[in-house]
């Protein structure tokens, strides 16, 4: 599989498991949205606006300006929780064609950027940017483990899912 295919199915893996979560979570009272479930980030809406923060305020900047924003990975840059989902959306939709906007020797090379700490810094630039998806994910199934211990209803996100729906039969 070439970088391009594979690094644009993951990204609209990315916009669809994060569409799935939010419409998962669009119905919880507010006070479950925002109680301390004992996660990195506390809340559900702590951990959504951290996946604002890192993926599109902080990464995403990183691949496409070549800039390192300076920003806590906890900051509620984003308290309004229906503008937060609409932020997240939009990021996530950005993703794909940043991706196919890249020459395909540009996944070989290294991501130069500077860590949260000030620190020069320079990475495989795939794997740099399956890293992305993969912290995507980890924080996903983090929100999906609250709603379960809530007893509400939770979204199938694997990958596969994503293929069959995109497969026609």
């Amino acid at each position: 599989m070439d970088p391009h295919s594979h690094f644009a199915t993951l990204a609209r893996y990315n916009a669809w498991a994060t569409r799935r979560v939010l419409d998962a979570v669009a119905t919880l009272p507010e006070a479950d949205y925002r109680r301390d479930a004992g996660l990195f980030f506390k809340s559900i809406h702590g951990t959504l606006g951290h996946l604002l923060v890192g993926e599109h305020l902080l990464w995403f900047r990183r691949f496409a300006e070549g800039v390192s924003p300076r920003v806590a990975l906890n900051d509620e840059v984003e308290p309004d929780r229906t503008r937060l989902a609409e932020r997240l959306l939009e990021g996530a939709a950005r993703w794909q064609p940043l991706i196919e906007s890249w020459p395909a020797e540009r996944f070989d090379g290294a991501l130069d950027y500077t860590t949260m700490r000030g620190s020069a810094a320079s990475l495989p630039f795939a794997a740099t940017l399956a890293h992305v998806f993969n912290h995507g994910t980890h924080h996903r199934g983090q929100v999906t483990a609250v709603l379960t211990a809530l007893g509400q209803p939770c979204p199938e996100l694997d990958l596969v899912y994503m293929l069959q729906e995109e497969t026609p039969t």
